[in-house]
């Protein structure tokens, strides 16, 4: 069952409420004392809404044991990359699992892990429609009223929450003011709230501590693992792996063929996306073990390409590429063969490739590299902008609705279907 727009905010701000009476339960059971588990003032966990909203979207096909297994792996992967992002973004870490066995690094560990495949199998399975079924008793106005009001309410908490931590605000008193105003209305619905924002993270997680920067040299261009260096691994990748698939195709089909994602150049963003996220997912343990490396490669790597094959066909209404040939496969997205190129892939980045590739990126002088940074990310914005109206235009002319405006008609005159075919050889309409 596919859910509207204001379905699915009702079921992400209903997840996040119940996130937070859950979290906050446990933490103040283990706590012996009252423990606020929300990041901002509003009674909210959004990664429990962001994470039912995630797997709803891309696991509503699946059933029985296929959807426990996607929704253990998928929130796992949330939950990791939300520790990392904290740890980013404010050198803290708010929840730690290294007491717990089978733990990577205190970010995730087995017990969490199979407790939310559990709860994600639930979520998908029935709890969401029964709480889309109960949003749709609220009349058609006041529903849409309280939908955009706690929106409203959020992106105001979290700018807010995010002035404070920050500090660099030169007008906290204001953010403060916002602050305790949305802290006495979310007061009087639950009586559960705090007071400032950082205490109460590190009242709500008490095993927070702070973390080291990653030393960068100020002098040298892309230092470290950080936004250049990424950047220009995205660009780098996606060339090469634009080349790397038209080679197999090569080999495998016996026919030379297009495997660029957009309209202007020889460039793979599947690949590009892919391989800038496992390096900063995983370049603190890039020192790791092969094996390590193999596993964490093909769970990232199968988890990445069902999400980009789930929301390329419902951004474009094509399927890019099609394994239901394949053994192993699920729903034609993935199948196993890949999904071990991509852990076996991991290996030879970490081990090979990256250490020489992320030394040519330093040695690019600093102002050049960043003025030829932010040119390509330019181009490629204005490039995935135009492919993605080249290739909805293409179906537009497929059901035989005519050019309605001079873009249109521009995207008729320069990407034809003769064009697009060429382009995109493998797309074909979903079902």
């Amino acid at each position: 069952m596919r859910y509207t727009g204001y379905e699915l905010l009702w079921l992400f701000f209903l997840y996040s409420f119940g996130g937070w009476v859950l979290e906050t339960i446990f933490a103040t059971i283990r706590q012996k004392n009252f423990a606020n588990r929300g990041l901002i003032n509003g009674p909210v966990c959004i990664m429990y809404g962001f994470s039912a909203v995630f797997i709803e979207m891309i696991l509503h096909d699946l059933t029985g044991i296929w959807l426990y297994l996607f929704a253990t792996v998928n929130i796992t992967v949330i939950e990791w990359i939300a520790g990392h992002l904290v740890e980013i973004f404010y050198h803290e870490r708010w929840w730690d699992y290294s007491g717990h066995k089978f733990n990577l690094d205190g970010y995730i560990s087995l017990s969490s892990s199979l407790t939310w495949g559990a709860l994600g199998y639930l979520t998908v399975r029935w709890g969401n429609s029964i709480f889309v079924g109960l949003f749709n008793l609220i009349p058609g106005l006041i529903g849409t009223v309280l939908i955009w009001s706690m929106v409203g309410i959020l992106l105001l908490d979290n700018l807010a929450s995010l002035m404070l931590l920050a500090g660099r605000s030169g007008r906290l008193d204001r953010w403060e003011a916002v602050n305790s105003q949305i802290a006495n209305v979310t007061a009087r619905l639950a009586k559960w709230i705090a007071g400032r924002v950082e205490k109460r993270i590190h009242k709500a997680y008490p095993k927070a501590y702070q973390t080291e920067k990653e030393p960068r040299e100020k002098d040298v261009f892309a230092s470290g693992c950080g936004f250049y260096k990424l950047a220009v691994l995205f660009f780098v990748s996606a060339f090469l792996g634009d080349v790397v698939e038209t080679i197999w195709c090569r080999i495998a089909m016996g026919s030379w063929m297009s495997r660029s994602s957009v309209v202007w150049g020889p460039f793979s963003v599947v690949w590009g996306i892919a391989v800038a996220a496992v390096t900063a997912l995983l370049h603190r343990y890039r020192n790791r073990s092969c094996l390590f490396l193999f596993v964490a490669g093909t769970l990232l790597g199968g988890a990445y390409e069902y999400l980009c094959s789930v929301v390329l066909e419902a951004v474009t209404g094509k399927i890019f590429w099609d394994y239901s040939g394949y053994r192993f496969n699920l729903g034609g997205r993935i199948n196993l063969t890949f999904c071990l190129f991509w852990g076996a892939a991991a290996i030879i980045w970490f081990k090979g490739l990256y250490p020489r590739i992320s030394r040519q990126i330093e040695k690019i002088p600093v102002k050049i590299g960043k003025v030829l940074t932010w040119m390509m990310l330019v181009f490629m914005v204005c490039n995935l902008l135009v492919s993605y109206l080249a290739l909805n235009r293409y179906t537009q002319r497929e059901e035989g609705i005519p050019a309605a405006n001079q873009v249109q008609e521009w995207l008729d005159e320069n990407y034809s279907d003769e064009v697009m075919e060429r382009i995109y050889p493998k797309a074909k309409d979903a079902p």
